[in-house]
């Protein structure tokens, strides 16, 4: 996974995340949400670093499934910023388009590593 484009925009993506956090935290005094949102949006790359160390195909396969489930549990907190007014409309678009990508991309990850499993 040694310069890949999902391990790339997951970093650009989670320094993101940590400058929205800053934001909502400074600016729009939401606590609980941003660090929700904190949480999930870094811990995709945190494991696809994981991955990259992975001892085995199945290894990496559930780190990769995890990236791919926090991806997803962001996508929603970023949804939910956005509904309850915290993130404006071209805030919200912006990074929700970043975080979709992020997501295709690990699911194409995940499909084409399941298939290479079920051969082996």
């Amino acid at each position: 996974m040694k310069n890949n484009v999902v391990r790339e925009k997951s970093f650009a993506f989670a320094l993101r995340i940590i400058r929205l956090n800053k934001y909502l935290r400074g600016k729009r005094k939401e606590f609980v949400l941003s660090d929700q949102v904190l949480r999930s949006g870094t811990s995709i790359g945190a494991n696809l670093e994981e991955a990259d160390a992975a001892q085995s195909g199945k290894d990496f396969f559930a780190k990769v499934c995890i990236a791919y489930k926090e991806a997803r549990e962001t996508h929603y907190w970023l949804r939910l910023l956005h509904a309850s007014e915290y993130l404006a409309d071209t805030a919200a678009a912006s990074i929700l388009l970043d975080c979709e990508e992020i997501i295709r991309l690990l699911s194409s990850i995940k499909c084409t590593m399941q298939k290479k499993l079920e051969k082996e």
